[in-house]
């Protein structure tokens, strides 16, 4: 199966009287890491953005793992954790090809998975590096406006957060939030008792994302 993204996606995101609800979901990896984190995230987010955008995602977000064929029914993927990644030669090929065929995979670093997320997308992408979006990218400027880029959700190691992107052929396909947690601000109020100002904020910014893949602009 091969993904039936590109063809107007915008006017079934945006304008449900068009359109069936579709779903996204979250990535499923090996290596040991809790792809599982977060379980309220992706349901919240969607919530959200739904009332929000007035988009008909599903509220169902299954898992889905890197390997599979099912990668290629979901338009737009969220992957998160805390430590080890590993992807077999086989799943790199299937996530190469889903990126390449127009996916879009979230990466949200809910702290100490940077090292292996960079070391495995490299063997996805050999030849292309993780590039730092600047404040005037697209992404930040959707709905909701986000002049100074990524909000900060946790502190972690109290550096401030960066968003990394990864283009194919100008065409944003990897969005990286590091030293930010978006997915951490998604969940549940109760979770990490984050303040209803940094859950509202992270909620808008992964909104932004949605409308940005679901009416994605070519700009860099």
């Amino acid at each position: 199966m091969r993904l039936l993204i590109l063809f107007s996606i915008c006017i079934l995101a945006l304008h449900p009287i068009y359109g069936q609800s579709y779903q996204i979901a979250v990535l499923k990896y090996k290596g040991g890491g809790d792809y599982y984190a977060n379980p309220t995230s992706l349901p919240n987010l969607v919530q959200f953005a739904n009332k929000e955008l007035k988009t008909t995602i599903s509220k169902d977000v299954p898992y889905v793992e890197v390997g599979s064929t099912d990668l290629f029914n979901y338009p737009f993927v969220h992957m998160t954790g805390h430590g080890n990644v590993v992807f077999s030669g086989n799943e790199v090929q299937n996530l190469r090809l889903y990126l390449e065929s127009g996916g879009f995979l979230h990466v949200s670093d809910n702290y100490g998975m940077d090292q292996y997320v960079r070391r495995e997308m490299k063997k996805v992408f050999p030849d292309l590096e993780f590039v730092e979006l600047s404040f005037d990218h697209p992404v930040f400027h959707q709905k909701f406006n986000f002049p100074n880029g990524l909000p900060k959700i946790h502190e972690h190691d109290k550096k401030a957060p960066q968003a990394f992107g990864i283009f194919i052929e100008d065409r944003l396909a990897v969005f990286y939030d590091f030293e930010c947690d978006l997915g951490d601000g998604w969940e549940d109020a109760s979770v990490h008792k984050d303040s209803e100002i940094a859950r509202m904020k992270a909620l808008q910014m992964g909104s932004n994302l949605l409308q940005y893949v679901f009416c994605r602009s070519n700009e860099k």
